[in-house]
């Protein structure tokens, strides 16, 4: 299967769906707390993304059960919410979101803290956000697949001694939620697919306090960290533009996160 271009009407698609995942993840944020369970934020979720005209693009999907991914401590992605799981101060959340408007997906993910966390884990927040921000600053016009994955990559192992997960990458997005290509968080630079504009990436880094090695539970879903440290997961959809990285899941287009690492929208 080829990769898919979007003209841009079909981005402006993809941007209205990127507003409603930015917007849920921000109110289900907002609702993060000790005592929450996994599943009530998952039903606020839903609500969120129905009430604006849209629709959940993982509840279904292969047969996964809810609206996002609820990924807890050592859990890395693709955890199922869950009634019984009630959040603990100092636990760290991850929440994974998709939603489709006029047949065009968004997905973006954040990772927040429950109540008060170690200044570990609020680092390694930190630091996953900020190699993710690194890899979007590539999504440009003529740069190569393998220039995100590097920039990933490079910001991760410059931070200290993390885990950057290899076995779970992102993917193309548009027309469906999981497309060519694959979008490794680490590469050499120069390497890979020539990027166009019209293309649409998810980039997802997936960080560890130990080491890259991963578990799949018995659901089928459920990934988490092979040696029990805790994990991070940020992720953006992204559109190449003539004019840089549309940060479609970002509700300012992506400026202030790349502005806080030193490119802007049109940087070359």
């Amino acid at each position: 299967m080829g990769i898919e271009i979007k003209t841009p009407e079909q981005l402006d698609m993809m941007r209205r769906a990127g507003l409603v995942v930015a917007r849920t993840l921000r109110t289900v944020a907002a609702a993060v707390r000790p005592g929450v369970t996994t599943a009530e934020l998952d039903e606020l979720a839903e609500r969120e993304i129905r009430a604006a005209g849209a629709t959940p693009s993982f509840k279904g999907y292969h047969g996964y059960p809810a609206t996002i991914c609820t990924s807890v401590d050592d859990q890395i992605v693709h955890s199922i919410p869950d009634p019984s799981g009630r959040l603990r101060d100092g636990d760290i959340i991850s929440i994974d979101c998709g939603a489709i408007v006029g047949g065009w997906h968004g997905d973006a993910a954040v990772t927040v803290g429950v109540g008060s966390i170690a200044a570990e884990h609020a680092r390694l927040l930190q630091v996953c956000e900020t190699a993710l921000w690194h890899g979007l600053a590539q999504a440009r016009p003529d740069r190569r697949l393998g220039d995100i994955s590097h920039a990933v990559q490079a910001s991760v192992r410059g931070a200290g001694p993390y885990g950057l997960i290899e076995d779970y990458a992102g993917h193309g997005i548009g027309s469906a939620m999981h497309m060519d290509p694959p979008v490794p968080n680490y590469g050499r630079a120069g390497r890979g697919l020539r990027l166009r504009s019209g293309m649409a990436l998810a980039i997802e880094p997936m960080v560890t306090l130990g080491t890259s090695q991963t578990v799949l539970l018995d659901d089928d879903w459920t990934v988490i960290t092979a040696d029990g440290s805790w994990a991070a997961h940020f992720e953006h959809t992204v559109a190449i533009t003539p004019a840089g990285p549309w940060v479609l899941t970002a509700e300012d287009g992506g400026a202030s996160g790349l502005a806080r690492i030193g490119a802007g929208l049109g940087d070359t």
